[in-house]
């Protein structure tokens, strides 16, 4: 057993790997457990780039190929080579002692101006080119003529040769392969790729842009090259006959829409990108094509990003981080997750009708758990819940050791076991638990270690020792976005009992400790986004998946419970969680997702001088980046001074047109109990300024964390037509509560608003009269409050009677009043609905918009609606009645819009790589997005 005392050495010092074909005799397999070293050190290396090293050395997890020596792995840069397969065909052993109650409650330079390659031969080619399009092909050009593309018509210069997947597009089979996210054609030493096609001489030798989305009408389309390649591989047309004049007018007309479309397209692309930097490189000199045929240099491959998640039992992440885990790894992204108890329960692997004759053995029910939750992660990347893993252990940098689970198939798909001690029960008063540690009703938790381990040496941690494992974690495998559970779940009104599993809130408070100290040590870093999941209270709310997404989760759930009973895994524990097969989807659990924070659509806002501003959180501290102007050069992120901001920003203009961000902050004091959530703002200090004001705190309207467990909600801000600031957030007891700014610039008191069963965050505009609306979903309906007049105090809540939705709730004053969206429960389509307050707060005209199956915020401006699709990627549709559309970014949290002056539309999201990334639109029925661009260098950290 540890001493307790920290780990003196580096954690998770340098190995070398043992000799021999991969795995070694020591990996584990499904049907073969073996004991690895227990004392073996452990430090992630770079599969692309592993070599034989040395005998007698330690392991050092690698990725497998046909069977070479152990290899050098990194959790950060993998191929992503994942090929999103359909899952297998979902309560909870920690959740059996005490049923809980049912209820109640990169943007970046979007379309960069990129110049494109001059043609070579200069002027003579250009008038060769001229007399090729006159003669319908003919000419000097015509004597190399490039055969049609089945996908892109004409392949360009610089394209793979055929038979090669091109820049911008997966390779078969892999559809987050890093050419996916698109490149461009300058030299990536110096910038990093972006998601959208690269700019290039046709092989033909005519340049062409690209800077918006093609459509099968548009003279820029991959249709309309196909079309003109194929009249080209039909021959010269003769001179003089009516099918050469219609073509020769075709082509004219043809080619008169092709320069205004570019005009227009380069013109709006302009707006949205670094102005300047535009400008610096249609200055800079380019390299010609010496050939035009020649491919181009490998683009280098953008970070996708790197996930780590941080729960408290294994089966936490299947019930309610999925489906964001399965997309994660359908993506191939790199994805960790880490286990902090072993959840043993009460030791019985057994479902309802086989628990009174099935003896006790946590050991053994921990080791279930785990082969368990390896054959749902093995299915979800490869199809086989039965691909082999390599098992290891590695010293943490909290003195004990964990165990370390590599998918061989897909060896950027990883398991950390720290396998502590669980609580056992949801809310009973358990000391030795994570609870009991945080509270310091005990100095250490011991470890409890799966029958099936290699980690031998049992061990105990101090609540400083937990956090300081975590903190070697984060330094080993540099995650750009964690996943934790939710911090402050809250309490049932009537019963006063946690709505979340206890392990579930203390473990993600320890998560809240060390992503902090991490943040504040560890420089050679790269910066992260977090987010919070909601757990148990999942089953009280309407259901956010629709049928085909939650059949999917299901699946995955059903592996884990190991259903059939057949011994794949070799294991005599066991080779799932059988508690949970008699109702593998929990309490409705496999039926819906929802975020616990950063559910705001109001982060990126516009100012007068059409700048654009946007506000994320970024290692703890709220992340500024900044557009001057139009064409202003973007800058950012800068970390606005503060720590313990929590994930989610609300922003709003001032009268005098200074912008305000409003966010919650966690204070963690001295003693447990000084655990502290408040609402915080900064004021820019003046327009236009990117200086803003020291974190100023409203305080909160929770008396004391043990009564709430400081469950508020993020705060919803609007400026009536007065010019009256008023800020409100949801309450521990389901209520709505509010803080108004005076005249003096003083703030009143907390206002009681009244309302029940309150859940998410309220959202909040002002109509055309000037008049503040508020609105807050339930799990029955909506409910909303109105301002009888500017300035006046709120009126009573009044029942919408809209239906019941998802928890987001978007809010924007216009056509009069406030137009509200949200989602449809069961289906994901996205609804609005018209609200106005002449005569008292009324719906008009609700409608069905549609959508792509997904979950979560939406965000609206002008004509453009977006929010999250099916498969993590962003959904978005550009007018209504137009098709939705999908793009290639996966993105932490939830999108925002706004309009840049009164005919543009900007739209920006934060990857999975912490990274920002903007497009926009005209704010035109028949406008389309310009491709996604990554705002500033590829995300290095501080």
């Amino acid at each position: 057993m540890s001493d307790g005392r920290p780990y003196s050495g580096s954690a998770w010092p340098e190995p070398e790997p043992i000799p021999g074909p991969f795995p070694p005799a020591g990996a584990w397999h499904p049907g073969h457990p073996t004991q690895a070293q227990p004392t073996a050190p452990w430090h992630p290396g770079h599969p692309a780039d592993a070599r034989p090293t040395p005998p007698a050395t330690a392991w050092q997890p690698g990725p497998p190929a046909e069977t070479p020596p152990a290899v050098a792995w990194h959790p950060g840069h993998h191929p992503a080579d994942a090929r999103p397969t359909p899952p297998a065909a979902a309560w909870h052993a920690d959740h059996l002692t005490e049923a809980p109650p049912t209820a109640g409650r990169q943007p970046a330079r979007p379309a960069e101006a990129t110049v494109p390659a001059p043609r070579s031969g200069g002027r003579k080619a250009d008038r060769e080119a001229r007399e090729a399009d006159r003669t319908g092909g003919r000419g000097k050009r015509a004597k190399t003529s490039a055969p049609p593309d089945t996908k892109r018509g004409r392949r360009r210069a610089g394209s793979p040769p055929a038979g090669t997947p091109a820049r911008g597009t997966a390779a078969a089979g892999s559809p987050t392969a890093p050419e996916a996210y698109g490149s461009r054609g300058r030299s990536r030493a110096a910038h990093p790729a972006t998601p959208h096609p690269p700019t290039t001489a046709p092989a033909d030798g005519r340049r062409r842009r690209t800077g918006t989305p093609a459509t099968p009408d548009s003279p820029t389309s991959p249709e309309a090259y196909g079309r003109r390649a194929r009249r080209q591989a039909a021959g010269p047309v003769a001179v003089g006959s009516s099918t050469g004049r219609e073509a020769k007018g075709h082509r004219w007309a043809g080619f008169v829409k092709v320069v205004a479309f570019c005009a227009a397209t380069a013109a709006g692309s302009m707006l949205l990108l670094r102005g300047n930097e535009a400008l610096d490189r249609l200055a800079a000199p380019v390299t010609p094509d010496s050939k035009a045929t020649a491919p181009a240099a490998p683009a280098a491959a953008p970070d996708p990003g790197r996930v780590l998640q941080i729960i408290a039992h294994p089966d936490d992440d299947l019930y309610f981080m999925n489906p964001d885990l399965r997309y994660s790894i359908s993506a191939g992204l790199p994805v960790t997750s880490v286990y902090l108890t072993s959840g043993e329960a009460d030791g019985i692997n057994a479902g309802s009708a086989k628990q009174a004759t099935t003896a006790p053995n946590k050991p053994a029910y921990a080791e279930a758990r785990q082969n368990g939750i390896r054959a749902a992660y093995a299915k979800m990347a490869t199809g086989d819940r039965g691909s082999a893993w390599k098992r290891t252990v590695v010293p943490t940098k909290g003195g004990g050791h964990a165990e370390v689970d590599i998918l061989v198939a897909k060896p950027q798909v990883n398991l950390v076991w720290l396998q502590m001690r669980e609580a056992g029960y949801v809310y009973a008063d358990v000391p030795e638990s994570l609870h009991g540690l945080w509270d310091g009703r005990v100095p250490r938790l011991e470890s409890m270690l799966a029958s099936g381990t290699p980690v031998k040496q049992r061990f105990t941690y101090t609540k400083d020792q937990v956090v300081q494992t975590l903190v070697g974690i984060l330094e080993q495998y540099k995650p750009t976005t964690v996943r934790s559970q939710d911090p402050t779940p809250g309490r049932y009104p009537d019963t006063k009992r946690y709505t979340d599993h206890q392990d579930h809130f203390y473990g993600a408070r320890f998560v809240q400790l060390a992503t902090a100290a991490y943040a504040k040590d560890v420089k050679d870093r790269p910066h992260f986004a977090l987010q919070n999941y909601l757990g148990y209270f999942n089953g009280s709310l309407p259901s956010a998946l629709d049928p085909d997404e939650a059949k999917e989760k299901l699946d995955i759930l059903d592996t884990y419970a190991w259903l059939d009973q057949q011994n794949h895994c070799g294991s005599d524990a066991g080779c799932g969680d059988l508690k949970v097969a008699d109702h593998p989807g929990g309490n409705r659990w496999s039926d819906s997702i929802n975020y616990a924070r950063g559910t705001s659509t109001s982060w990126l806002t516009s100012d007068r001088e059409h700048g654009l501003w946007a506000f994320k959180v970024l290692d703890g501290q709220v992340a500024l980046w900044h557009r001057p102007g139009l064409i202003g050069r973007w800058s950012g992120p800068t970390l606005l001074p503060g720590t313990g901001m929590d994930p989610g920003v609300s922003t709003v203009t001032l009268g005098d047109g200074r912008i305000a961000a409003f966010g919650t902050r966690t204070s963690f004091g001295t003693k447990p109990a000084d655990y502290t959530r408040e609402i915080v703002y900064a004021v820019q200090k003046a327009p236009g300024s990117e200086e803003f004001g020291t974190w100023q705190s409203l305080g909160t309207p929770e008396t004391a964390d043990e009564n709430w467990t400081s469950d508020i909600s993020a705060p919803a801000v609007s400026v009536d037509g007065t010019g009256q600031l008023a800020v409100y957030v949801r309450d521990g007891a389901y209520t709505l509560r509010g803080r108004v700014q005076q005249a003096d610039g003083g703030w009143s008191p907390w206002e009681k608003y009244g309302g029940s069963d309150l859940h998410g965050t309220p959202a909040t505009a002002t109509d055309g009269a000037g008049r503040r609306m508020v609105f807050s979903a339930t799990s029955k309906t909506v409910v909303g409050w109105v301002q009888p007049k500017p300035g006046a105090a709120l009126g009573p809540v009044t029942e919408t009677g809209l239906p019941e939705t998802t928890l987001p709730l978007t809010a924007e004053g216009r056509e009069g009043g406030v137009r509200l969206w949200f989602r449809k429960p069961g289906s994901g389509n996205v609804r609005t609905a018209l609200m106005t307050g002449d005569g008292g707060l009324k719906v008009n005209n609700l409608t069905d918009l549609g959508g792509l199956k997904g979950f979560g915020s939406v965000t609206a401006s002008g004509h453009v609606l977006a929010g999250r699709a099916a498969g993590g990627q962003l959904g978005s549709e550009v007018g209504r009645g137009r098709p939705w559309g999908r793009s290639p970014l996966m993105f932490v949290g939830a999108p925002s819009s706004t309009m840049t002056g009164k005919n543009l539309v900007s739209l920006a999201v934060v990857g999975l790589d912490a990274r920002l990334y903007v497009t926009s639109s005209a704010d035109a029925p028949d406008a389309y997005l310009a491709p996604w661009q990554p705002v500033g260098p590829r995300n290095a950290g501080p």
